[in-house]
């Protein structure tokens, strides 16, 4: 397993790598760093088995606010059902691939994100021509993915162009049977997941071609919480609702799945992370020093695990969700007020909270990402290569530049030109924009000021500390 330990300073990175052959960081618009977790020193390791996971991804219709579409899913569900591991598990995940709506995407390809992939094993990382060629209409790929020291609240998508919008995405939930934080919470099952996303009327590919055609980011329709939402003139659909017990302290696992929409979460009259109001656990599969707040901003692909206290009288409480991501006037469907769900104390009854709809707490206690710290921290090396990134985004144009080079596909996978010996940038096109690294070296990498700094980067299969 490649390993990494990374510092973040301002806005650079310093990247640790270790049992590279040959590491190649494709620097793309989407560029995003996360934390890598450290095994508890002395835990107990349980014996790995092989967990065997079947998607059947095809076309249906569904109507997740109201609106019905024909929409791309696995097993015939959004979100898709859950895939659920113990740390040190072998993942194997069979995609058959039943699509056939012409009016969308027909090949697929799956990320599994946040779980790190070893030099040997890159091909089951998912990226479409720089890992792996996607998957065609008809036909099936089996993903192998040992999750060796990984645990935490993880998520599954189509890595194909933007088809995950469709609809393909779903939670991957790795657990601990050691974890370090238990004492904090009582309950952590499948029912414990929230799963928020933006939600869209239109198909993703006249969306992305009326993007490409005037640089102008299309709004959603609205937003879901656990597959379900509204927008504004439509139907009533019923929010989704979580049940609590009384004096239980519950593990919230919150993933944002959106292409664009940041979610800020909060719930009426409680905290989140234990000691009395909900506290911080994790962030993005790392275990984190608890600490309390009552509100998260969550980005697009971000995770969090939030301990809530169920102390508050019996009664029905909003779960908030309101999010923004670009101008609501561009689509009327949009109110971001409607985005939420409902806490329902045991014994509390069937209906609505009797509290009006807001966007949060009056005066939050909001997370400051900054003063996350992981609960077991290592300090990275010096580094001996230093790289960075300009990001700039073309002013009226669907395109981002890193290092003035707009990514674009290759026509032969980039791993695959590698396994036929290119070993030199000069053997991959320009706009692949790859680096190529040498063998257990630390990397730093810089990220500048940028006009676009509400942006996130994403290193995929890797983690930053």
């Amino acid at each position: 397993m490649d390993t990494l330990a990374v510092q973040k300073v301002g806005r650079s990175y310093q990247i640790d790598l270790q049992g590279l052959t040959m590491q190649l960081l494709l620097a793309t618009a989407a560029l995003s760093v996360i934390l890598r977790p450290h095994p508890v020193v002395g835990a107990a390791v349980s014996p790995a088995i092989t967990k065997n996971v079947v998607l059947n991804v095809g076309n249906t219709k569904l109507a997740p606010d109201g609106f019905s579409r024909s929409v791309v899913v696995a097993n015939g569900q959004y979100p898709g059902p859950l895939i659920t591991a113990n740390k040190g598990d072998n993942l194997v995940v069979t995609v058959n691939n039943r699509l056939t709506d012409p009016t969308m995407r027909r090949s697929t390809s799956l990320d599994f994100d946040g779980i790190f992939f070893s030099t040997p094993n890159s091909f089951n990382e998912g990226t479409p021509f720089v890992t792996t060629c996607p998957i065609s209409p008809g036909a099936s790929y089996t993903y192998t993915v040992p999750l060796t020291d990984q645990s935490g609240t993880f998520w599954y998508h189509s890595q194909l162009s933007v088809q995950y919008v469709d609809g393909l995405r779903g939670p991957l939930i790795v657990y601990d049977p050691q974890d370090p934080l238990a004492n904090l919470y009582d309950v952590d099952n499948e029912n414990t997941i929230w799963q928020v996303g933006d939600w869209w009327h239109n198909t993703t590919i006249p969306l992305l071609a009326g993007y490409v055609a005037t640089g102008i980011v299309p709004v959603s329709d609205s937003g879901t919480f656990n597959g379900v939402g509204r927008f504004q003139g439509g139907p009533e659909v019923p929010f989704f609702v979580q049940n609590v017990t009384p004096g239980k302290r519950y593990r919230f696992r919150i993933i944002n799945q959106s292409a664009r929409n940041v979610f800020t979460m909060s719930v009426d009259s409680h905290d989140l992370t234990h000691f009395e109001p909900p506290a911080i656990i994790e962030a993005d599969g790392v275990a984190t020093s608890p600490m309390v707040v009552n509100q998260i901003e969550i980005l697009a692909g971000q995770r969090y695990s939030v301990v809530l206290n169920a102390n508050q009288p019996v009664a029905n409480y909003w779960i908030n969700a309101p999010f923004v991501g670009g101008d609501p006037s561009r689509n009327l469907n949009q109110n971001a007020t409607l985005s939420r769900a409902i806490l329902r104390y045991d014994g509390a009854p069937k209906a609505d909270p009797a509290t009006s709809m807001t966007l949060g707490p009056l005066n939050p206690n909001a997370l400051v990402e900054a003063n996350l710290r992981p609960f077991a921290a290592e300090v990275p090396p010096e580094p001996d290569v230093n790289i960075t990134l300009n990001l700039v985004v073309t002013a009226g144009k669907a395109q981002w530049n890193v290092n003035g080079v707009s990514y674009l596909p290759p026509k032969s996978p980039t791993l695959l030109r590698i396994l036929e010996g290119a070993d030199k940038a000069a053997d991959f096109n320009v706009t692949e924009n790859t680096f190529i690294l040498p063998r257990n070296a630390v990397i730093q990498v810089d990220f500048p000021p940028n006009d676009d700094d509400e942006a996130h980067q994403q290193l995929l299969a890797h983690q930053v500390e």
